[in-house]
Formats: C-alpha cells, structure tokens, sequence
C-alpha cells in the first residue's frame, strides 16, 4: 500500500472509530435516560482526577521487617463511606515488590475528604498482612480491592480479597474508626462445614439503604445479603456480617443470579462493584463488566476492556433480575483510564459515597490511580 492510500485508509479507520464512540455514548446515554432505575449520570469533575495517585511513603513492614515503599506501584480499586461529615476512601495501593498485576503486595490506605475531591492522606496503611492469625490467606500478596458499608449503629464492615499468591478469598474486617481494623478471616470458612473455605471468591456488594440521610446496610427477609463473584453474580446471607452462606441452587452447587453475556460489554466478567443500593425502583448493582475478543465482544469497546453496568433486583426477591443496562453507563474516557497496568481500559467501579444529596463513585483507573464521578442530578427520587 502507498504512502498516499495508507494515509487515506488511517483516516478513514480513525473517523470510523469516532463515529462508533459516539454512537455507543449516545446509545448508552439514550438506554440510561429511558430506564428510570438507573443511578446517575455520573459526571467526572474537571479538572480534579486522579483524586489518588501514587507516593514514595514508607512503612515497617511486619512481615519483611524493613521499610517499604508501600504505595510506590499503584494506588486503584478503592472503597468509599462516610463518617462525620466525611467522605472516607479506603484504597488499594501496592508496592513494587515484583513486577506484574497479581505479584505485588497490596495493604489498604486510608484518605479523607470534606467536598469528595481533595484528599488528605495517611501515610500508613490501615490494613496490611502481619504477623497473626491471617498471614496464610494474606501474604504475600497481601489485601486487596476493599468493599465498605456501615450498620445502623456506625460499625463499618470491610469485605476484601485476601490474596496470598495462590488462592484468592473473600475475608471480613470490621471497624468504628475505619483506621482500626479487627479481623475476622475468611468470610465463607464456617459455611457448610467448611466446604467454601478454599474457593476462590472476591467482589462483595453488601445490599444496603438510604435511612437518615446515610447509606446503611439493610437486611432482605430477615438476613444480611451480599452479591458478590466475577465470572457471574452470586449471593450469600448472613446473620451477623462476619460469617457469610454462599446461596445454592437446586443442584447444591453456587446459584448464579446473573452471567456474561456473548455480544456485550460484560461478555467475560460480571464482577460486583460497590454496596449495592436499595432504591425505590428496588435493588440497584453497580457491577464491572469485561469486554472479551472479536469471538464474543461488543465491538463498541476495546478488547479486554472493563466498563460499568447496573443491575435492577427485585427489592423482595434479590434473586430476580428485573432489568440490566445493555450498554455501560461509564466507560473509560481520560488517557490514566486507558494506560497503566491494564492498557485496554478500565474504570474499575467499587466505592459509593452518599453525602449532602450527591452520590460520588470512587474507581480504579486501569489498575494504576484512583478517580471520583459525582451524580447529583435528582439522585433523592431514586433512593
């Protein structure tokens, strides 16, 4: 091909994938707008993200026994909640301990904020493997990608991927300062005799509520409920949100309430985002879809891509599915959601703030940094 007609054909490939960005923007804006369960919009504020960005802070690691630089690599996929007036991001930041997604070692850190955006820091993390009950499950890959949500009486409860390298589970931590972390290990390890303890697990939405102006969890029949999982949408109960049954089907295997889908965005993952919410339309969950290859993807979106969608349960029956975005409601945009550790795109949704009338959602920019959207458009009618 010519110099000439491969100019040409470049030009021509970039106007059509233009065309298609705005078409599926469009489509997704016009899909959002016409359901009206759907949370959001959710607008990037300008100027502001990353909200979060990588350090050279230092930490005596208990289990090296040396300082670290415990949040050198990357700092994503944080949690969000609110205390006294508030908004707490409890974020995964990694150190450079090895090279490769999955080979570091992560701790959780801590930052706070009065207007959502700008963070003021820890220098030390507040969850990190030590030298105790739980260094089995968490070292040396460490605690990763937190979920938070807070009960009726302020007790905050951290459900996190527990990583050591070989298997990663679910585990609890609970807390009244959210600095202080007790844990309580692995969150399926009680559960039929043990039977779950050893399967790989992450991703846990508690369901929770609006009640006096603040997100709390809420209980569905009687029982704590959580999805959770990433290669389709599980469930489990609980009656004290430290040790958790993972719901089965008629088979007495792991009831799947929801899966990918060939030809969309969620072709190859549907992983639980943050809490979900209970609205008045009922059980809404922000989830995180994986786009897959030209075998099953949605073409509107790069390879590999992760991308937002939402869920509609029923608020009685969290089992049902009553509807679900066919496009995403958030999509990777910036050029830090597009570079970093993971290159083919990610907003990695798992933080949800409520405060003063506006929901702010906290992700993970391609596994790399952390930014906030802000939805405050009407946002009380829906919860």
């Amino acid at each position: 091909m010519g110099k000439f007609k491969l100019a040409i054909y470049l030009f021509c490939m970039m106007a059509f994938a233009g065309c298609s960005g705005q078409k599926q923007t469009a489509t997704g804006q016009k899909e959002q707008t016409d359901k009206q369960w759907v949370l959001g919009p959710f607008v990037r504020p300008e100027g502001v993200n990353p909200v979060i960005s990588p350090r050279m802070t230092t930490f005596q690691c208990p289990m090296r026994k040396q300082l670290v630089k415990w949040e050198e690599s990357d700092t994503f996929n944080p949690a969000a909640t609110v205390k006294d007036g508030k908004i707490i991001v409890l974020y995964r930041a990694e150190d450079n301990s090895a090279q490769g997604i999955g080979k570091r070692t992560s701790r959780i850190g801590y930052a706070e904020s009065l207007d959502g955006i700008t963070m003021t820091r820890d220098d030390l993390p507040v969850l990190f493997p030590a030298e105790d009950t739980y260094k089995d499950i968490e070292w040396e890959g460490g605690c990763e990608d937190p979920r938070v949500a807070m009960t009726e009486d302020g007790t905050y409860v951290m459900l996190y991927t527990a990583w050591n390298r070989n298997i990663p589970r679910l585990a609890v931590a609970v807390s009244k300062d959210l600095k202080k972390w007790t844990k309580h290990g692995l969150a399926f390890a009680k559960a039929y005799n043990g039977r779950f303890a050893n399967l790989a697990s992450k991703s846990a939405s508690i369901v929770t509520g609006v009640k006096d102006g603040k997100l709390v969890i809420e209980k569905i029949n009687g029982k704590y409920f959580m999805y959770w999982g990433e290669k389709a949408v599980y469930a489990a109960t609980s009656d004290n949100l430290i040790d958790w049954e993972p719901v089965l089907d008629e088979n007495n295997e792991l009831r799947k309430i929801a899966v990918p889908r060939a030809g969309y965005f969620d072709s190859r993952l549907t992983e639980c985002g943050p809490p979900a919410i209970k609205t008045v339309n009922g059980i809404v969950l922000l989830y995180n879809g994986k786009n897959g290859d030209e075998t099953d993807w949605d073409p509107d979106f790069p390879e590999g891509a992760y991308c937002a969608g939402q869920f509609l349960f029923d608020a009685n029956d969290p089992y049902k599915v009553l509807d679900r975005l066919d496009k995403p409601f958030f999509v990777p945009e910036a050029a830090f959601e597009k570079s970093g550790q993971y290159k083919d795109g990610t907003v990695f949704i798992e933080g949800l703030a409520y405060l003063k009338n506006k929901l702010y959602l906290y992700y993970g920019c391609a596994d790399s940094q952390v930014a906030v959207a802000v939805c405050d458009d009407n946002i009380d009618s829906k919860l």
